[in-house]
């Protein structure tokens, strides 16, 4: 559907979204400092607001996205260049597409999770007038979803830790999701006023496992068992070993299945049909059409 969907519409992608989204942090950065409070103030204007939207104020709908995560400003704007990296990693990787996809995808859900919150919160209470949900729907879980997004691409790339820790991204986000339960189990302590939270942080968990459901493909234990048998029975593309058993003609790989790999890794070798889980791009700083996975894209020596 990805692909589809590419061909179509790929021309209108946005190229750089990070770019666009940290300038709408420095933006609200700038109207925090004005206002002085998310809940006051030109911020109060922004929020996701599903009362305030239904009753005409329809930039809330992107404006909220803008408002910035209220925490200190030395460590937001170390935590803003360390997402736009992470984006623009990711954008480099799957491609502008898709990344837009993924982008716009979590905001959509978020907006419509704000909306099924609201509407099932006044039809239990019987008010519809009912203000406040959009204080607990921010970026901070978007960027949760970025950041997870980074760690299955690149489980093995090491980051540093308060600069000097060099830890694994799979860690960092086993690590990151026991913060999240954390925040989940908090919020069913608070009974009703908790739910807001539960929601959000669904919101940005739905959108991170429909995206690689459909681009990784969902593979159950009986074809992940398959997959395995195929892997260490070919031995390296020579003869199968049930036909060598057999005294059957040997095949290649390539008159058996009749596909003809359309990507390869310059380093490894890898294509997409050996290594279906792959990312494949060709590197713009190298001389030359160079083609590398997602493993070797941002580590291999560049081509002069």
């Amino acid at each position: 559907m990805l692909d589809k969907l590419e061909k179509k519409l790929g021309r209108y992608a946005i190229p750089h979204l990070m770019n666009w989204f940290i300038g709408g942090y420095v933006i609200g950065y700038i109207l925090m400092a004005i206002s002085g409070a998310t809940n006051s103030g030109i911020l109060s204007l922004m929020t996701l607001e599903p009362y305030y939207i239904l009753h005409g104020q329809i930039w809330r709908i992107i404006t909220w996205v803008m408002i910035p995560p209220a925490q200190n400003i030395l460590f937001a704007i170390i935590m803003i260049i360390f997402y736009w990296q992470l984006g623009r990693a990711l954008e480099q990787v799957w491609g502008t597409f898709r990344f837009n996809v993924y982008m716009f995808g979590g905001m959509i859900i978020t907006v419509i999770a704000a909306f099924i919150l609201y509407i099932i919160s006044a039809l239990v209470s019987g008010q519809w007038g009912i203000i406040g949900l959009g204080n607990y729907f921010s970026t901070d879980y978007i960027n949760l979803s970025i950041f997870l997004a980074f760690a299955l691409t690149f489980p093995e790339e090491r980051v540093l830790l308060y600069f000097f820790i060099p830890v694994k991204m799979k860690w960092m986000a086993y690590l990151y999701l026991i913060f999240v339960a954390i925040d989940v189990i908090q919020a069913i302590g608070r009974g009703a006023a908790g739910i807001p939270i539960i929601v959000a942080i669904a919101a940005s968990l739905v959108n991170f496992l429909v995206y690689f459901l459909q681009t990784k493909g969902f593979r159950g234990p009986r074809q992940s068992r398959r997959q395995r048998d195929f892997r260490r029975r070919y031995n390296g593309g020579q003869q199968w070993s049930n036909w060598q058993n057999n005294g059957s003609q040997p095949h290649t790989r390539n008159a058996q299945s009749k596909q003809v790999a359309k990507h390869k890794c310059c380093i490894c070798g890898r294509t997409e049909l050996t290594n279906p889980e792959l990312d494949f791009r060709y590197c713009t700083k190298c001389n030359g059409n160079y083609e590398y996975c997602s493993d070797h894209l941002f580590t291999h020596t560049h081509v002069k």
